[in-house]
């Protein structure tokens, strides 16, 4: 039988389903969202696994944080991990929250086991121009003023924005994305494409030796679909199209995708032999 239960630490909101026995599965959602992102997914994933959602700083129900930087995010992660005992973790990130894994892997290799990236955008030069209903959403001179009205239909038309095909959000979805204020989400923003600049994901994972599974949505119109062949740069590295799928597969395919991290989960996967890689630097833009 599953298990429910709520941990709440000062700087993060984590849901826990599943049987604590179970092997830890580690889920982190993109910008700006909240843990409900993965809902449609969860009871698959919780009938073999402890599944761990987690809100990150200023998301959901966690409150705001000093920091945004990707790397801190992680840090903050980490400490929960640490808190609960748990590692080495299967860690599954959603768009930029394949970041905070990926940094989560570069600072603590003995938490994770293995990254699942979920429509994470691989390099800057892999994004594409963002929907119109998004762009006066999120940005001057309507977004700020916007932002604090919107009611919950705009918010299910901007996350229909990235997908491929009709999706139906979860009411718990929606009310946990108003957590999040508008300046905590353009800092967000900022800090992950500072993340990118410094080095794209294929270069930081490839230089780590963890297994990797990369998964995007052949019609997302968020990052270029054939971006995900980036991670071909990685050793060892499973990368997956969804047909008919955008930037959302948890909510467009979560039978597919569940399915897909599931077999990933209990392939396990030895550590590869890390590649050196050289840093080069890229120019900033918006994320």
């Amino acid at each position: 039988m599953n298990q429910y239960a709520v941990a709440q630490l000062p700087a993060m909101h984590v849901v826990h389903d599943g049987p604590r026995q179970a092997p830890p599965l580690l889920l982190i959602h993109g910008s700006g969202a909240s843990g409900g992102t993965w809902s449609p997914m969860v009871p698959a994933l919780a009938g073999r696994h402890h599944v761990l959602r987690v809100d990150l700083p200023g998301c959901g129900q966690s409150p705001p944080a000093v920091s945004y930087g990707v790397l801190d995010q992680a840090v903050q992660v980490a400490a929960h991990l640490d808190h609960v005992g748990l590692g080495p973790v299967i860690v599954v990130g959603h768009s930029s929250g394949g970041y905070v894994a990926t940094a989560l892997a570069e600072q603590r290799p003995d938490l994770v086991g293995s990254i699942a990236l979920v429509s994470t955008g691989p390099s800057l030069d892999a994004l594409l121009p963002q929907p119109l209903v998004l762009r006066v959403l999120l940005g001057p001179p309507f977004g700020p003023l916007l932002w604090a009205r919107r009611s919950d239909a705009m918010i299910r038309k901007g996350i229909g924005a990235t997908a491929a095909r009709p999706v139906e959000v979860p009411d718990d979805l929606v009310a946990e994305l108003r957590g999040t204020s508008y300046r905590t989400f353009r800092t967000v923003l900022r800090r992950n494409t500072e993340y990118l600049a410094e080095r794209s994901v294929p270069e930081r994972l490839a230089a780590l030796g963890v297994p990797v599974l990369a998964v995007f949505g052949a019609n997302d119109p968020r990052w270029d679909p054939s971006s995900v062949h980036q991670y071909d740069a990685v050793p060892g590295a499973q990368v997956v199209q969804l047909p008919g799928v955008g930037h959302l597969p948890m909510l467009e395919a979560p039978e597919a995708t569940s399915e897909l991290l599931l077999d990933f989960a209990a392939a396990g996967g030895a550590r590869v032999e890390p590649v050196a890689t050289e840093r080069s630097p890229r120019a900033v833009d918006e994320v």
